[in-house]
């Protein structure tokens, strides 16, 4: 067995006990080291726990945490962690495996093009990844540098044998000149050989994007999203929802002349659109109520809309193709004038194809153990990508011809800038091979190999669905931003039905704010009227009261991302710094009130009151946090494995999963006595039964899409869609209706004895802008 040998970039001495990496030195315990060795013999396969204990510690008995600990010791040399596993991979009640390149001493100089694993999802930084191409390819110029300074010395040997041959016919020839046209021909190949490497080491750097100038498209007090290019490039299409009269439709805009057409004449909500190759027909998904609701409770139609004539007045579109029992969204016209479509059922989602003269779908591409996430189509290239998670948990990339036929598949690399576990919806560029995407306030390009890298360009709001134009020259984006608030409503205001139905503007924001200000302290809550908790022009909701505390723990957006933020009232602290284009997907106080769960970026973390952190490692990443249950260190959650989300339990204190449903769930809590409550995609209640899941019947209509619940003690507290606040007493299955909200409430977050907390929306503004490209 080799004494030495790499892993990564990472130089392991066994004669010395040490690992080195860019000169530094750590001195690493000899078990410790025989159990890498062990790990990097079998690369890439799972050892389980008696396996490397019988090897390493033979004949000597020893409990597990003597090889938990020497794994710890060998992730901190790595700079790995039981989080972000990058070198050595935890497989849950299997074992641990070692998923980075190993090269032994005896060919330490040949490098392994093999990926480099990391848990779920994250791999080796993209500069890494350069780095390694790079040296590869300067070995590979050093050595056709020697082959040919080999070449030429060989011929000018050659050529002085010759001349020293026939040196009694040329006895006048100097020998220094014989010297210098050596010199000069070897300096002239060197020189040849640079020039060739440098363009060989060039041509494979990615085409690089760079924007400059930003123009707005649309510019009204109404929300425009999902927005495409005609294929002429003369028109843009668009979503237009006005919330002061409730209605969306439809609309195009000529680019040139500005004008603006309304599309569509019926109230309904609608999806992504596409053009067909002659431009003359729009497709794109409508949802709505279903009539007799079996599996769902809203409705997918694939409606087509006559461009030319609804450029001439408003047009209500057909219906090619109704789904009642599944779910379709991303409507993409295929050059053979078929529609390819996204269809989900139970939780798994596949690409299809639509025949439109034939009335008849089929299948394009599925995965039996993964599942799809996004993909576009390119009509210049006549390609699908899609992005994917497959059996093993990864991301992938994946590039197919129209006909569903796989071209090539590849793990995406995610750097440093990219939370590990985000999802991915790129878009096709005009650069050859390469796709575009947005996580927010930053632009990257993705390569069909899965590489990813950083377009510089920051912004200070968030952009999405990033589309280019048919020339290339630039591209169409979305662009706004959100603002909420977080207000306190006296629950005897809303038993006298006192608060106004309407929406609460930022006009009664200002009055409710100095009539706060002016309220003395010995008044009591009942006596106020709507407090503002906290306002600001970006987003605050998710407010959560401190137990046994006066504390209020909320998201806020005003210091430029997603951060966790406390209140006592009269003055906020910023308990967290997450990078750049973090999101926070629930929180939840600790029984004691001294800290909170917060899920950012997939990831759980508890920070205490003094802003310290500490991540919890996890399996699997968590998509939404339902309730922590501290006292008994577990939590509600709806995670992701192998693309599905999963409704579980997690056992914070070690890490295990316990699937408690596989149907779609959209908020669970339990209540004081321990009870189960979720809510399903149709909004019903449920309680999980001793044989079967009982359905609360009393609660049928009252569940809202956009709603959570809460539960105090056994009481359910909700709001349904008429924006009314209700209560279910889980002990005396006893239901009423409190009062009325106003329509602009975005959420119930919390409520107590005297006071509801309520996130309400003050502006949601989307507009169309276009990125041009520099020249």
């Amino acid at each position: 067995m080799a004494v030495q040998y790499w892993i990564g970039d990472f130089f392991v001495d066994l004669s010395r006990n040490q690992i080195t990496q860019n000169g530094q030195s750590q001195v690493i315990a000899p078990k410790a080291l025989a159990v890498l060795t062990c790990l990097a013999e079998n690369q890439g396969r799972v050892l389980s726990h008696d396996a490397l204990l019988d090897k390493v510690w033979q004949d000597t008995v020893v409990s597990t945490n003597t090889l938990q600990r020497s794994i710890a010791q060998l992730r901190k040399a790595f700079g790995d962690d039981s989080k972000v596993q990058v070198y050595i991979k935890t497989h849950a009640k299997q074992g641990y495996s070692l998923e980075c390149d190993v090269r032994w001493h005896d060919n330490a100089n040949s490098t392994s093009t093999d990926s480099i694993s990391i848990k779920n999802i994250q791999e080796k930084t993209v500069d890494e990844t350069q780095a390694k191409e790079s040296r590869t390819k300067e070995n590979d110029i050093s050595e056709a540098l020697s082959d040919t300074i080999s070449v030429v010395q060989t011929a000018t040997n050659t050529s002085t044998n010759t001349e020293t041959s026939s040196v009694t016919h040329s006895v006048d020839r100097p020998k220094s000149s014989l010297s210098a046209i050596r010199l000069i021909t070897i300096t002239f190949g060197i020189i040849i050989l640079v020039i060739i490497g440098y363009q060989y080491l060039a041509a494979k750097q990615p085409s690089k994007l760079s924007f400059g100038e930003l123009r707005a498209l649309t510019s009204t007090d109404n929300k425009e999203l999902a927005s495409i290019y005609s294929p002429d490039g003369e028109y843009i299409v668009f979503h237009r929802y006005s919330e002061e009269f409730c209605t969306n439709n439809v609309w195009a805009k000529n680019t040139q002349t500005q004008q603006e057409y309304q599309l569509t004449k019926n109230l309904d909500s609608y999806g992504s659109h596409s053009f067909s190759k002659d431009g003359k027909n729009l497709v794109f998904i409508k949802t709505g109520g279903c009539s007799k609701p079996s599996t769902q409770k809203k409705c997918y139609k694939l409606m087509s809309l006559d461009f030319n004539k609804a450029l001439m007045s408003p047009q209500s579109p057909s219906v090619l193709m109704e789904c009642n029992n599944s779910e379709i969204r991303s409507p993409k016209w295929l050059d053979n004038n078929n529609i390819a479509l996204l269809q989900k059922f139970s939780d798994r989602w596949k690409l299809i194809s639509y025949s439109v003269s034939e009335n008849k779908s089929q299948d394009l591409y599925a995965l039996e153990n993964g599942n799809i996430i996004d993909y576009d189509y390119s009509v210049k290239d006549d390609l699908l990508a899609l992005t994917s998670f497959h059996n093993d948990g990864y991301y992938y990339i994946e590039v197919l011809k129209a006909d569903g036929q796989l071209l090539s598949s590849h793990r995406i690399k995610y750097p440093e800038e990219i939370a590990n576990f985000r999802l991915i919806y790129p878009n096709f560029s005009p650069i050859e091979n390469q796709l575009i995407f947005s996580t927010g306030k930053q632009l990257f390009t993705l390569s069909y190999d899965g590489q990813v890298f950083n377009i510089s360009l920051p912004l200070d709001e968030s952009m999405g669905t990033p589309t280019f134009h048919p020339d290339g020259d630039r591209m169409i984006v979305i662009k706004g931003h959100y603002d909420s608030d977080i207000v306190s409503v006296p629950l005897s205001l809303i038993n006298k039905g006192l608060i106004n139905k309407g929406q609460i503007n930022q006009d009664q924001i200002n009055k409710a704010q100095i009539t706060q200000a002016q309220t003395t302290k010995t008044e009591s809550n009942q006596n106020k009227k709507v407090s503002i908790i906290q306002r600001s022009i970006r987003g605050e909701d998710k407010a959560k009261l401190q137990p046994n505390g006066n504390l209020i723990a909320y998201r806020s957006e005003r210091s430029g991302e997603e951060q966790l933020w406390v209140t006592d009232g009269s003055s906020s602290q910023q308990l967290t710094h997450f990078p750049m284009d973090t999101f926070l997907s629930g929180l939840d106080w600790a029984a004691d009130g001294k800290s909170i769960l917060v899920n950012a970026n997939y990831l759980l973390t508890q920070v205490n009151l003094d802003s310290t952190q500490e991540p919890l490692p996890l399996e699997y990443p968590v998509v939404k946090l339902f309730q922590w249950d501290s006292k008994n260190n577990s939590a509600l959650v709806l995670i992701r494995i192998k693309g599905i989300l999963k409704f579980a339990e997690l056992n914070l204190a070690n890490s295990q999963t316990r699937i408690i449903s596989n149907q779609t769930v959209s908020w669970a809590l339990k209540s004081g006595n321990g009870q189960l409550i979720y809510k399903d995609n149709m909004d019903r209640f449920w309680q999980p039964g001793p044989a079967e899941d009982k359905l609360i019947e009393a609660l049928n209509g009252q569940g809202s899409t956009k709603q959570k619940f809460l539960i105090k003690e056994d009481v359910i507290y909700g709001i349904n869609d008429n924006f009314q606040l209700w209560s279910y007493d889980l002990n005396e299955e006893r239901f009423e209706i409190i009062g009325s909200l106003p329509n602009n409430v975005d959420n119930l977050t919390d409520i107590n004895q005297t006071q509801v907390l309520i996130t309400v929306r003050i502006s949601s503004n989307k507009e169309v802008a276009e990125l041009y490209l520099r020249e």
